[in-house]
This record gives C-alpha cells, sequence and structure tokens, in this order.
C-alpha cells in the first residue's frame, strides 16, 4: 500500500501490530511517544537492544506506544525473532514500526506478519500511476519482457512522434509501482530487484537520457 505524507505513519502504524515502511534513510520520520531504536557501536541492531526496548514494555500499556526501528534492515536475525516472538503475543497498545529502505533483507517471516506501506516519495512520479489502460498493459510488457525482446520494445517506445520521452516515463511509473505491490504481495525479491532497475531508467530517461538506451541497459 502507499501514502503521501510521512506524518500519517503514526496513524497507519496503529492499525497493525507491526508494519514496514518503506522510507529512504536520508528524509526524517516523526513519530511522537516512541521508542526509537538504531543502530550503536555495531553495524547491526542486535538483540540486547530489542531487549532492553521489551523490557521497557513489560508492563501493561495504558497508552498507545509505538516502537520505531530504523533502519530496520539492520536488525540482527535474533533481533527480529525477537520482535516475532512479541507479535505472537502482542500487546494492543505497542506497535513496532520497522522503517526502511531495503525491505528486502528483513526476515521472510517478519514480512510475512506485517504490513507493508511505501512513501510515494520515495519512488520517482508516483503522481502518474493512474495511468490508462493501455499504460498499464505496456507496463505489464516491460516488466516481463526478456532480454531479446528488451530492444523492440524500446524502439517501439522511441520512435513514438510526439511526446516519447513522456510516454516511456508513464509507462515506467506504472511499472515501478506494479513490481512493488507485487512484491509486497509475493514477497519475491525479483519484484524488487526489478523496480530498482525500473527507477534507474526512468530517471535517466527524465535527466535527458537516451529512452532506447536505457530502457536496453538499465533494464537488462
Amino acid at each position: 500500500m502507499f501514502f503521501d505524507d510521512l506524518a500519517e505513519i503514526e496513524n497507519i502504524g496503529q492499525m497493525s501490530g507491526c508494519a514496514i515502511f518503506l522510507v529512504p534513510n536520508s528524509v526524517e520520520v516523526k513519530v511522537k511517544n516512541a521508542l526509537t531504536v538504531q543502530p550503536e557501536e555495531r553495524a547491526s541492531i542486535s538483540i540486547d537492544q530489542m531487549r532492553e526496548v521489551v523490557s521497557s514494555l513489560a508492563t501493561k500499556q495504558l497508552e498507545t506506544r509505538f516502537v520505531v526501528v530504523r533502519p530496520a534492515d539492520l536488525l540482527s536475525d535474533a533481533a527480529e525473532n525477537m520482535i516475532l516472538k512479541n507479535l505472537e503475543e502482542p500487546s494492543e497498545n505497542v506497535h513496532y514500526l520497522l522503517v526502511t529502505e531495503q525491505p528486502h533483507k528483513l526476515l521472510p517471516t517478519i514480512r510475512s506478519r506485517a504490513s507493508f506501506y511505501v512513501w510515494r516519495g520515495s519512488v520517482p512520479a508516483f503522481d502518474k500511476v493512474n495511468a490508462s489502460e493501455k499504460t498499464k498493459q505496456l507496463a505489464k510488457e516491460l516488466m516481463g519482457a526478456k532480454p531479446y525482446e528488451l530492444v523492440e520494445k524500446a524502439e517501439n517506445l522511441a520512435k513514438k512522434k510526439d511526446g516519447a520521452r513522456a510516454n516511456a516515463l508513464e509507462i515506467l511509473a506504472a511499472a515501478i509501482e506494479m513490481s512493488y505491490k507485487t512484491y509486497f504481495l509475493t514477497g519475491k525479491k525479483t519484484f524488487l530487484k526489478k523496480a530498482e532497475k525500473l527507477i534507474t531508467a526512468y530517471d535517466s530517461i527524465a535527466a535527458g537520457g537516451h529512452i532506447k538506451l536505457h530502457l536496453v541497459a538499465d533494464l537488462l
């Protein structure tokens, strides 16, 4: 699912015991009444850090509390498993918010238990996702194109007489959203990798790059 305003994270987080938010690490996220867990001296978030948080929440919570873990992809496996254990016996008023730009690095067991949300500002041109059926079909074809099919599809998009660049960007934007949605539904990393390649192609073409060249080179 997608959201537009970072201020929505707090309200969204209250809807489930654990939610994963795809937000770039460079973007500030503010959540009131939150315990924040971040890497300390080590390169990962340790189980000891999570134990400390869990211990502080051991008493029954009468008010809503958030545990913001960021970047969540730096959680150690043991720390993630501790979160899972707490999700099995959830506290009604405690909500885990896992903020990361690399959700595929989280354990599959975490991803399967959490709700997923993508901040539209983390992906280019999401204001154009309300595409026509034709655009959606072309986006699907671009997503599923085999390497030997990319050249022909790129040529067809590049040779469009009017608005070739805008048309290519609209199709790429739709393909990006489809890739993320499919990843969140299936958990298959291939769709996340596909989204990353599509974003690279989008950025290059939006910056004035050669349409055919980037559609082929960036999507291979």
